[in-house]
Order: C-alpha cells, then structure tokens, then sequence
C-alpha cells in the first residue's frame, strides 16, 4: 500500500509541470470542454505508464544482478528526484502548446499519446524515479510492480483530470501566475520525494 501510495505522489507530481502537453491540455480544454482536455492528458498519461510497465517489470526480470547495487542505485534515484524537482521548481511555464491539430475526441488522445510515447528515453527516467522512492530490487514482486504502474497511472490521470476540471471552470481566472505556482508546489514535492529516499539510507 505504501508503494502503491508513493507511485501515485510520484505519477501525479510528474505530470503537474505545466509544460507543452499541460497547456494543450488547457487550450483544448476552453476551446472544446473539458472531456477533451482530460483525453489529451490521459494520452500522455497512458504513454507514461507504457514507459513505466517497462522499467517496473524488467526490475522483476534483472533483480538479481541489481540486489547488490541497491543502495547506489537509490542514491542516484533520490539525486536525480532532487535534481528533477529543483529544475521544475524554477521552470517557467510554457508560453505555446505543443503543435498538433485536430478537433475529434479520439484525436485528442492518440496525438497526445503518440507524442509522448516517441520519447524512449523516459523508461530511465522511470528507472531512475522507481529506484529513488525505495523501490527494493531484490523484493520488487509482479504484484509490486503492478503497484507501481497503477500508482502511476491514477497519480497522473487524477492530475489531468483535476487540471481540465479547473480550467473548465475557472477559465477566465487562469493566468500565468497560476501555471507558475504549479510548477513550485510540483517541483518542491518531487524534491521531497528525493531527500525522502536519501535520509532513508542514513536513517
């Protein structure tokens, strides 16, 4: 339950950075309601738990060739949260959507999807998030693993689904200021996630 707790913390904080896919979302969501903002999010959110599947399950495959760099690699995952959440922190949000075109609402999610999904190197992002939180190579069950994913998954629809529902019906108070109070309260949480797992080691 834990695990599957953190990898919704983690799911949700990842998603909430208001970059491309985020102001998308917010423009599909004014122009065409809110059912077609959250298609666009839960687009990227199922590229993300494609990506997630494959760093989650190959832990079950090659775990007893990492056992014993567990603590290296934790090190490295609560390093690299920190380094991910400070970067967050400080982004500024983005000013244009992503590119794409296209009205249909099976369109709002396939574009979405196929954007995301073009970008392999984020199943070592995923390795390196997993490892970060304290997930325990030599433990790391199918049952764990799906934990994982699911928790992913909910932790980012709920962020796609909360951020279409707001723009929906606070369109005319969106303002910059708030995208950028986002990426603060996104940035200082996966940065806790990391120093989270760092004490961890020492305690």
């Amino acid at each position: 339950m834990l695990l599957l707790l953190k990898s919704i913390l983690l799911g949700f904080s990842v998603s909430a950075p208001v970059g491309p896919i985020g102001i998308l979302c917010m423009q599909r969501t004014l122009e065409h309601g809110k059912r077609a903002g959250f298609l666009t999010g839960l687009g990227a959110a199922s590229a993300n738990v494609v990506y997630a599947s494959f760093a989650a399950f190959s832990f079950t495959l090659v775990s007893h060739y990492l056992v014993e760099y567990q603590t290296v690699l934790q090190a490295v995952g609560g390093l690299f949260l920190g380094y991910l959440g400070v970067k967050i922190f400080l982004k500024q949000p983005a000013q244009h959507a992503a590119n794409l075109k296209g009205n249909h609402l099976l369109f709002m999610y396939l574009s979405t999807f196929f954007l995301m999904i073009t970008n392999p190197m984020t199943i070592f992002n995923f390795v390196a998030m997993f490892a970060g939180i304290g997930v325990q190579m030599n433990s790391l069950s199918i049952q764990s693993a799906s934990a994982l994913v699911i928790g992913v998954f909910l932790g980012a629809i709920t962020w796609w689904f909360i951020l279409s529902t707001f723009v929906s019906l606070f369109k005319k108070k969106f303002t910059y200021l708030v995208l950028a109070l986002i990426n603060k309260l996104a940035g200082a949480t996966i940065t806790s996630l990391g120093l989270v797992a760092l004490v961890g080691m020492v305690l």
